[in-house]
């Protein structure tokens, strides 16, 4: 009887061990997640503000070559 008993505590124990060790896995994928998020959003908000100004910049650089364009074929006085 003793030796079976003994059984149900080392299944008990292993039953507790592969829980913590499921909830430990969880654990590690959302802080991977998370760590994840952190990681694209440095990198977005960079990316997003140099794409903006290279917009900016070709704006005006297509507006000064309009310009340039239209006073070259307009009429002289």
């Amino acid at each position: 009887m003793s030796n079976g008993s003994n059984v149900n505590v080392d299944f008990s124990g292993a039953i507790g061990n592969i829980a913590d060790s499921v909830g430990k896995l969880f654990q590690f994928q959302i802080d991977t997640l998370n760590s994840g998020i952190k990681t694209v959003s440095q990198f977005v908000e960079p990316l997003a503000k140099t794409t903006t100004d290279l917009a900016t910049n070709l704006a005006g650089t297509l507006n000064n070559v309009l310009q340039s364009v239209s006073s070259a074929f307009a009429p002289k006085k």
